[in-house]
Order: C-alpha cells, then sequence, then structure tokens
C-alpha cells in the first residue's frame, strides 16, 4: 500500500550539524549533516524519497544501544521521537506499537491489559523500532518471540507489511529486505490475569537493584556468549570501575559503561576495545557487542 497523498515539501524539524549527544542516552556524539524530525509519516515518505540515493541514513529513537563518532554522521539521521508512538489494543490478545513507542510503556500498557508474557520489555531501555532491528531482549524474553507482522518504510516512500519469514532472525540480530526501516510492530500475546502486573513490578524492582538507573549509559554493551554471562567474565577480569577518560565500567552492572559526564565516544569506544582485550586473555573468551557504532573518528 502507499501512504495517500503526497506533500510536495515535507513538513517537520530539519536541522543540519545538529550534535547527536542531545539525541544519545550516552550523551555523546558529533554533529550529523542533517537530522530530521518529520510531522507525519507522509512527510517521513517524501524527504526518504527526494534523498540522493548515495546518502546514508540512520534511524533514531531514544539513542540507546547506539554510539556515534565524536567526528559525527556524514549521511541524514531520521528522529522517531514524538511521530511514532500510537499504541493499541488490537482484538483480545493481539497489540499494535508503532516504532517510537518505548518498550517501557508496551510493557506496562500490556500488563494493564493484562497480556503476556511481555513484563520482559520493561528492561530493554530503547524503543519498539530498536528492539525489532536487533531483537533487543531482558529477563530471558525477546521481541521478536511475539511479533506477527511489522510495517516498514522502504526508501522510496512505499509503507507495506511483513512477516518473520522474511528477516533471519537470531540473538541479538535481524536481518532483512535493505532501505528499509521499521514503523510498527503487530505483537500477539495471551491473557496473563493478575500475574502480569506482579511480574512487571519484580522486574522493574530487579532491575533497579542491579543496573545503574538514572546514569549516562546504553543499558547493556556486550552479548552474553553461550552458557555464560558478559557481566559475570567483565568482573571476574577485574575491570569493574576500570575508567578511560570520562567512561567507567559502572561498579554495580559490568556489562554496563557510565558517562560520568566528561566521556568522549572514543573513551566509551576505547574502554569496549579494552574490556574485549582483557577479557579474551583472561578467560579466552572473545565479547561481542551489542551497541551500534556509527560515524566518523574526529
Amino acid at each position: 500500500m502507499n501512504t495517500g497523498t503526497m506533500p510536495t515539501t515535507p513538513e517537520g524539524d530539519l536541522r543540519h550539524d545538529e550534535p547527536m549527544a542531545r539525541h544519545t542516552s550516552w550523551r555523546v556524539g558529533g554533529p550529523a549533516d542533517a537530522f530530521f524530525r518529520p510531522a507525519r509519516i507522509e512527510d517521513l515518505a517524501v524527504f526518504l524519497r527526494d534523498l540522493d540515493p548515495s546518502t546514508p541514513v540512520y534511524w533514531v529513537g531514544l539513542g540507546s544501544n547506539l554510539l556515534v563518532r565524536d567526528g559525527g554522521i556524514r549521511g541524514a539521521v531520521i528522529s522517531t521521537t514524538g511521530l511514532l508512538s500510537r499504541l493499541e489494543r488490537v482484538g483480545e490478545t493481539g497489540v499494535r506499537a508503532e516504532a517510537g513507542v518505548p518498550c517501557t510503556r508496551l510493557a506496562r500498557q500490556c500488563a494493564r491489559w493484562a497480556l503476556g508474557p511481555s513484563a520482559f520489555f520493561s528492561g530493554i531501555p530503547g524503543t519498539v523500532g530498536g528492539a525489532l532491528t536487533m531483537n533487543a531482549g531482558a529477563f530471558g524474553g525477546e521481541t521478536w518471540d511475539r511479533v506477527v507482522r511489522v510495517e516498514v518504510l522502504s526508501r522510496d516512500g512505499e509503507v507495506r507489511e511483513r512477516t518473520p519469514a522474511d528477516y533471519e532472525i537470531g540473538y541479538r540480530s535481524v536481518s532483512g529486505p535493505r532501505d528499509e526501516w521499521f514503523l510498527a510492530a503487530h505483537f500477539e500475546f495471551e491473557r496473563e490475569e493478575g500475574a502480569g502486573i506482579a511480574r512487571l513490578n519484580e522486574l522493574v524492582e530487579r532491575r533497579k537493584a542491579t543496573q545503574p538507573i538514572g546514569l549516562p549509559s546504553c543499558g547493556s554493551v556486550f552479548r552474553n556468549p553461550p552458557g555464560d554471562h558478559a557481566a559475570r567474565l567483565i568482573e571476574a577480569a577485574g575491570l569493574k570501575g576500570h575508567r578511560i577518560g570520562g567512561a567507567v565500567v559502572s561498579e554495580k552492572h559490568a556489562n554496563f559503561i557510565i558517562n560520568e559526564g566528561s566521556a568522549t565516544a572514543a573513551d566509551i569506544e576505547a574502554l569496549i576495545e579494552l574490556v574485549q582485550r582483557t577479557v579474551e586473555e583472561v578467560h579466552g573468551v572473545r565479547l561481542r557487542h551489542e551497541v551500534r557504532m556509527i560515524g566518523e573518528r574526529s
């Protein structure tokens, strides 16, 4: 299907040389050549359609799980903040969530609707769009476990639907058609009377107790290797509290790297690489980071 009557000039907030530190949860990142927050889906479709085909496009929601390097982004950044924010129930057990909906909001609303298992979404610090892109998970649940179909927007401005069969889905990885971006997901849950809210509250409290909530981070930096936990390996390698510049391995949860206020993206990337080297030297395990690194070094 198409997006209807297209505006001749896209409406929205278009900025040039926009500092990405304003739009990432780590609070670091150099300027983007173009930063566009569209007013409507139709405006987004026109913007994408009219871009030079050689211009790279990046989508940003809450900016979690993202490290933008200090040299910034040569290309266009699309912000879904305030646009793709609809969350609605479909039938008895279905939910449609647009890409800009925070995963924590999805978890809370599903608990109110007595639908689950969905409480694990409370442990994902990003939006539905980002969760779809990387098959984000927490507390034993993964995003695509409950997806029945998705709505996507192509670079030529067309909106279409796809099913999980159109993608290769793995642990923290999703690959599918190129130059398409997620607009919304349709989830199918089960009735979960009472237990859903109790489970959500339990996981929220567990997250507060074990993670450095409220400090600039990206959430978990590294994927858990098979049969083990990245945090355990990092802590056992003696890296809790280790720092480079303003970037510090959290004392509370070793799989978090915190910006204490003065960190650069280069500090964070160097600390990520140091953790990888040290853990491999100590344990013989090469940790793979799940954070997406984009942009140019300064």
